[in-house]
């Protein structure tokens, strides 16, 4: 788990580079390196978590220095490509780093469908002259690039590239979809006007000052290959998946912990985890704001009484909190998901403290099991437990208006509910909390695995037909029958609950002098002509008097001043 960067072209520069890498060394303390060769340079921030010595740092040459390697990720099933591969490379270090390149080295890029990680790494080939870098099937660890001048940036992060000296620069579009739509944003764009992400799933080519991108996972053809199977086998087979992969993501040299809530994904985490490992108590964390509205802990010690494992419990208050946004701010470079993204990130500075350098999490159950309440509700939406818009267009002059488009997404699947969860898992849902996670834990020099991910996990729980997912209104139905060996019919039976905080009373009391100011800022700025000021200031005055059905357009606002005129 580490930062990787790199610059191929006319313009590349160590000393370029040693700006890229100092300014996201949090991604990766333990080590600093670079590799210099004829218009390229590659760099790397360390994270220690496999093969802890020096011989595993980066940028990884291979055996005939033919090839040179800077890998952000874990590929968790390295013990047993490795196994496949010892006849044809020499290994000399412990490490999936050598295994990925190793596997490239050997199986080209078919190399990539072989993986069971998360990764986004790119490789320099010193013969051919070509960087080849590629993403894993869901976008886990991220890739950013700039093209200028026939010269490439990337790096793991935006602010990285704009430390090599590329101008800072709204993608207004972007923004204008933010504010109209809720939208973070397509799987190619970022916030920033020039830097763009390599999607998930596909790799990337840079030859003769040449890009070229292409899709390498095709998950639309991988579930076709699925065929219908009874009940009672599909849950054998995805506990056996789970089971699987939890183990998988277990392989490490530091010490691993898992963040805990009060849902059913990650109770179930909780509890095959200590399946699986049952003679470690490994450490719990959770986060708790003494606010019995929003406060998950009655479900969260009533499971950690049934395993037993040391509950870390990780206090969220107001005091300081707008000093939390602003730190955060940095860290994220684009628009976050609120203060429930604070409270989280506040686990992994605990467990840093600790010296628990991996935590697992439940992501990604509810979109392959159906588990949101839009799922059901025949709606377009798809943000959970909301009822009216979130947004307000109101506030916004025309121009802005008309700049936003909004999103459409592919509709692969002959059903509805299929293409929501295919949206979710690809557009909306997953890559902005993948996003959010990567940069709170890597601020942190903490890595985050996500088993529910695993591709195989993913794959087969979508396949499955609705009435598996959905049940007499009962949603993640199978995964329910699964559990329910396992939990307490108040933890296996319960809805989905959003992941809260007060933030809606917070900006509206306590924060309201910092959101005034935020709004204050925007009122003076450039940034003013996008805004119908007379009726931002009377959605504030309405929000504070107690219009608090929501507080997203709140926080929009803020991102607006954070972003855009304090950056």
């Amino acid at each position: 788990m580490c930062g990787i960067a790199g610059i191929v072209g006319k313009d590349a520069k160590l000393s370029t580079l040693n700006k890229m890498l100092y300014s996201q060394s949090h991604r990766g303390p333990d080590n600093t390196g670079f590799w210099e060769g004829e218009f390229t340079v590659l760099g790397h921030n360390r994270l220690s978590i496999i093969d802890l010595s020096k011989k595993a740092n980066q940028p990884f040459i291979d055996n005939y220095e033919s090839y040179i390697l800077s890998f952000n990720g874990e590929i968790y099933n390295y013990v047993e490509l490795k196994e496949e591969l010892k006849h044809k490379y020499i290994f000399k270090t412990n490490s999936d780093t050598e295994v990925l390149l190793a596997g490239y080295i050997v199986w080209g890029k078919d190399c990539l469908s072989k993986f069971n990680g998360m990764f986004s790494f790119a490789i320099y080939d010193t013969i051919n002259k070509i960087l080849f870098a590629a993403r894993d099937r869901f976008g886990v660890k991220p890739f950013y690039y700039h093209l200028n001048n026939d010269t490439l940036f990337f790096s793991s992060e935006i602010k990285a590239i704009h430390s090599a000296g590329i101008e800072k620069t709204q993608n207004e579009q972007v923004w204008a979809n933010y504010l109209v739509y809720g939208s973070y944003g397509m799987p190619e764009e970022s916030f920033w006007e020039g830097i763009n992400q390599l999607p998930g799933g596909h790799y990337l080519e840079f030859k003769n000052n040449s890009i070229s991108i292409s899709k390498w996972y095709d998950f639309e053809m991988e579930i076709k290959k699925y065929s219908r199977e009874p009940l009672h086998k599909v849950k054998e087979q995805y506990l056996s998946l789970l089971k699987d992969s939890i183990n998988l993501r277990f392989r490490s040299d530091v010490k691993v912990g898992f963040n805990i809530s009060g849902g059913l994904d990650s109770s179930t985490l909780l509890t095959l985890v200590n399946l699986n490992k049952s003679n470690e108590n490994i450490n719990a964390y959770t986060f708790y704001t003494n606010d019995k509205k929003y406060d998950e802990l009655p479900w969260v010690e009533e499971m950690i009484t049934l395993t037993k494992n040391s509950l870390k419990k990780v206090l969220l208050s107001v005091d300081n909190i707008s000093d939390k946004i602003e730190e955060l701010s940095y860290f994220q470079d684009e628009p976050f998901g609120g203060i429930p993204t604070i409270a989280y990130s506040q686990i992994f500075k605990k467990a840093r403290k600790e010296n628990i350098l991996v935590l697992l999490d439940g992501q990604g159950m509810d979109e392959q099991w159906a588990g949101y309440d839009y799922y059901i509700n025949n709606n377009s939406n798809n943000i959970q437990g909301t009822i009216k818009s979130p947004f307000r267009t109101n506030v916004l002059r025309d121009k802005l208006l008309k700049r936003a488009k909004k999103p459409i997404y592919p509709t692969p699947f002959n059903d509805d509910l299929l293409n929501k969860q295919y949206r979710d898992l690809f557009y909306t849902k997953i890559p902005r909390a993948l996003r959010f996670n990567d940069r709170i834990s890597m601020a942190n020099s903490t890595e985050l695995r996500e088993p529910f991910l695993d591709y195989r996990l993913v794959e087969y729980a979508f396949a499955q037909p609705i009435e598996y997912k959905i049940k007499n209104g009962i949603q993640k139905y199978l995964l329910r029958e699964i559990v329910a060996d396992y939990l307490s019919d108040s933890i296996t039976l319960a809805p989905k609950r959003p992941l809260q905080t007060p933030q809606r009373e917070w900006l509206g009391y306590e924060l309201k002098d910092y959101v005034s100011k935020q709004i204050e800022m925007i009122e003076t700025s450039e940034f003013s002509e996008w805004f119908k000021l007379d009726e931002l200031k009377l959605e504030w005055e309405k929000y504070k008097i107690g219009k608090k059905e929501s507080s997203f357009h709140i926080w929009q606002w803020v991102s607006v001043s954070n972003f855009l005129i304090r950056s």
